[in-house]
Order: C-alpha cells, then sequence, then structure tokens
C-alpha cells in the first residue's frame, strides 16, 4: 500500500513548510528546498526534522 494522493498533496515539509514529493523508490519524501529526505516506514511517513535524511546521504549511498 502507498500513500495516497490526497495525502501526498497536503503534507508539506516540516522544516520550511515547502513542497515534498515521493521519491523513486517509494520510501521516502524529498524536499528539494531544504535538501532532505523523510522516510516512510509501514506506509507512515515519519515527518520529524530531527529524523530527515540529508540528500547527499543518499546520494552516497547510490555510489
Amino acid at each position: 500500500m502507498t500513500l495516497s494522493k490526497e495525502l501526498l498533496d497536503i503534507l508539506v515539509c516540516p522544516k520550511c513548510k515547502g513542497e515534498i514529493h515521493l521519491n523513486e523508490k517509494g520510501d521516502g519524501l524529498i524536499c528539494e528546498a531544504c535538501q532532505l529526505m523523510y522516510r516512510i516506514e509501514d506506509d507512515i511517513p515519519i515527518m520529524l526534522i530531527d529524523e530527515a535524511i540529508p540528500l547527499s546521504s543518499t546520494k552516497e549511498e547510490k555510489d
């Protein structure tokens, strides 16, 4: 099960209140402005700033 379109439409980045979008794998929500990814665990977005993963970390993992 994935996040509903309605939920994705109302969620915003808790840090900057900007737009977020689902990543390619579907396991995180990306804020381009803050360069952060908020994990999704068991179909629940973890929208805590302290739990966010910097995008630079996720790119290093791919390399």
